[in-house]
């Protein structure tokens, strides 16, 4: 599978934060269920800490791909779901998610309500293309 990500100059793009644009050719493609700030047993980690959700969300998000072969730099596309929005929150949710990462996803941020229990204030969805990481494969 090879990967195209671009930031056209006629659209804004918040650098080094998200790719405004990812075109996937080929076959393979990686769809994880939203991921909460659960542990291995299903606890919450860090109720009402944001940050704290959104690195433990970073580990099963890690988990999750390396199970099927692939890594966080293989993301193509995320949307993240955030409880009691605010923009002074942007930092601290996308922080973790960016550690590490060396080509940012297209992204999409959405404020909603409640998530499906209130210890919750993060979900992160993503779709990998794990061949995406094959050096000379991809455009960053």
């Amino acid at each position: 599978m090879s990967v195209e990500r671009s930031n056209p100059p006629a659209v804004h793009s918040p650098t080094g934060m998200i790719s405004q644009v990812v075109v996937t050719e080929g076959e393979r493609l990686v769809h994880l269920s939203g991921q909460v700030a659960w542990d291995t047993a299903g606890r919450p980690v860090g109720p009402g800490d944001h940050g704290a959700q959104s690195a433990q969300i970073v580990r099963n998000i890690g988990a999750a791909l390396a199970a099927v072969g692939a890594t966080r730099d293989d993301i193509v596309k995320e949307t993240v779901y955030v409880v009691d929005y605010t923009p002074a929150l942007l930092p601290v949710i996308f922080g973790p998610l960016r550690a590490g990462v060396t080509r940012a996803p297209a992204s999409t941020l959405v404020p909603v309500p409640a998530l499906f229990a209130p210890e919750y204030l993060l979900e992160v969805e993503v779709v990998a293309a794990p061949s995406a990481g094959v050096p000379g494969r991809h455009t960053p």
